[in-house]
């Protein structure tokens, strides 16, 4: 089991960096043979960002409650790119295979992504009686107390 933090935490992480979340929705669900590649690839891309170093990516950590939401935390946008663009890695034959069978699927299952570019110090979090997760995960926790027991404390510096 997973160790639960039961102090208040919040993450600290230096200078910017990415969240990149990405999903699928299966719009017709007894098409199994059009949605399933598309979830099998993402489940492939989530194990190989969680096995490859951080160094080689770029890619802080990855969370994945289901195909129709994954939550990645990235250094920066330029480590992001640089993975989707790999011919070597899951991302590019995988998005490549979607547009192929797109063309037939469209109505059948989706896929969506959103970037944020989070500048230094312009984020807030807090974990309560939970395991390691989030940015948390992607970064060190600190205690959630002085400056840091509010949100605004936590995003301004400032003492409440």
């Amino acid at each position: 089991m997973t160790k639960i933090i039961e102090e208040r935490m919040s993450a600290q992480i230096e200078g910017d960096f990415v969240v990149f979340l990405i999903g699928m929705r299966i719009n017709v669900w007894w098409k199994v043979h059009k949605w399933l590649p598309v979830a099998l690839a993402m489940m492939r891309m989530q194990k190989e960002l969680r096995t490859l170093p951080i160094e080689q990516t770029g890619c802080l950590a990855t969370r994945a409650g289901s195909p129709s939401v994954t939550i990645q935390y990235w250094r920066s946008f330029d480590h992001l790119e640089a993975y989707a663009r790999d011919t070597a890695k899951q991302h590019m034959p995988a998005w490549k295979a979607f547009n192929k069978a797109a063309k037939s699927a469209r109505k059948d299952v989706g896929i969506w992504h959103e970037t944020f570019l989070v500048s230094d110090g312009q984020y807030d979090t807090l974990y309560s009686a939970m395991p390691l997760d989030g940015l948390g995960k992607a970064s060190t926790t600190v205690p959630a107390s002085g400056h840091m027991n509010t949100a605004r404390g936590r995003v301004t510096g400032e003492d409440q």
